[in-house]
């Protein structure tokens, strides 16, 4: 199977890399292709249901919360201002940045109506395995969906996702800092934003 390094992909491994420094990662392409095949199994189901947007958009919460590694995702979203944050405010940010997330990316994958997603290829990339898929729908050219998986908190999750090559790590970590200035720092602030979306 061809190598899949890309400079996104290593951006994505390096956000990993500076969460777990000292981890040993021992995950296989198989593993990871078996997570995603579930997960995009997952997603074809809720846009295939025939569901409400809210219906839709909670079953994308609790995708998102299963295969997501949310904790991770949340912390490198938040950088730096990570480390001045409380416990209860890291634990609040978490919480509110989940729902914020999946409910984005859920509306985004709703646009999938129609069509499907098939995994492709997966290829061991630095601290963890990048999985290529392809999303087909109707009346547009196919386009690429990836996801990179990571077991570097205890068990396979994805770290990031890639639709149409915008990069959701890079993605939030400048909408969370642009929200944060606008809060002059004050992430007290910050959370209640993101619980009012």
């Amino acid at each position: 199977m061809a190598t899949l390094v890309t400079r996104r992909s290593l951006f994505a491994v390096a956000a990993a890399a500076a969460v777990f420094p000292h981890t040993a990662f021992a995950l296989s392409t198989a593993q990871a292709t078996t997570l995603v095949d579930a997960l995009v199994g997952d997603i074809n189901k809720v846009i295939g249901s025939g569901k409400s947007e809210a219906a839709m958009i909670a079953d994308f919460e609790t995708i998102f919360d299963t295969y997501a590694d949310v904790p991770i995702i949340a912390r490198t979203a938040l950088g730096a201002d990570w480390r001045r944050a409380t416990d209860s405010q890291r634990a609040r940010f978490v919480a509110a940045f989940r729902s914020y997330v999946a409910s984005k990316y859920g509306r985004r994958f709703r646009e999938f109506i129609g069509g499907r997603i098939e995994v492709r290829e997966a290829a061991t990339v630095p601290n963890g395995v990048e999985v290529r898929a392809m999303a087909i729908l109707q009346g547009q050219a196919p386009f690429e969906v990836s996801f990179v998986i990571s077991d570097g908190s205890g068990r396979p999750k994805f770290i990031n996702l890639f639709i149409e090559g915008i990069n959701m790590i890079t993605s939030e970590r400048t909408e969370i800092g642009s929200m944060l200035d606008r809060r002059r720092g004050d992430i007290d602030g910050l959370i209640s934003d993101l619980e009012a979306l």
